[in-house]
């Protein structure tokens, strides 16, 4: 498993919270669910692979100051798989409904 990437809180009130992510080469988020909406925003260029819990991946290039917007309910692992470090500003839009994550060994 992937050593942990450097989140640091930049920002937390009733409607978002901003998170920069600063990754060193094979570092990882952790696995995890975004219960809200949200926007990245990469600071530096760079490669990153989301890990699914069912073994799949995808890849993705990071220019910085190109925005991406998702929505909530995607569960993944982010780990740098570039050569240089990278850094992104995660926002999260707290007035949209929050997702809960999946029962496990239940039905939903």
């Amino acid at each position: 498993m992937p050593t942990a990437a450097q989140p640091t809180l930049q920002y937390e009130d009733a409607q978002v919270r901003v998170t920069r992510w600063d990754f060193e080469p094979g570092t990882a988020t952790g696995h995890h669910l975004h219960s809200h909406d949200y926007v990245v925003v990469p600071v530096a260029d760079g490669r990153v692979r989301a890990l699914t819990l069912d073994g799949g991946g995808t890849d993705s290039v990071l220019k910085a100051g190109q925005s991406d917007a998702r929505p909530a309910g995607g569960a993944h692992d982010v780990v740098n798989i570039g050569d240089a470090p990278l850094a992104f500003v995660e926002i999260e839009l707290k007035h949209t409904a929050p997702v809960a994550p999946p029962v496990q060994g239940g039905r939903q």
